[in-house]
């Protein structure tokens, strides 16, 4: 089976929600915005039952450039990770 595109995604949850296309898209719109703003200002957000995004510091340190061999800094930089619920492991599991 194929991955649903975003418009999939869009139809199969305005269909099963009873909400027009375009509704469900300026709803899903407004839901990532809200995403992107309380991980940037709190450092995470919880999506109960799926998982839980955070923002995380990862240290600088010492890596090796693959090509050459050489020792190489690398520097501190913040990453995202997304984090699964237990509950959707055993869901999906």
């Amino acid at each position: 089976m194929a991955k649903m595109t975003k418009s999939q995604i869009m139809t199969a949850l305005s269909e099963e929600s009873g909400m027009s296309k375009k509704e469900m898209i300026e709803f899903w719109e407004k839901f990532m915005a809200l995403v992107y703003r309380e991980t940037k200002e709190n450092g995470e957000f919880t999506l109960p039952g799926l998982g839980k995004v955070v923002k995380q510091h990862r240290k600088a340190r010492k890596g090796r450039n693959p090509m050459t061999g050489e020792e190489i800094d690398i520097p501190a930089k913040i990453v995202l990770k997304f984090r699964i619920a237990k509950a959707a492991k055993d869901e999906i599991l």
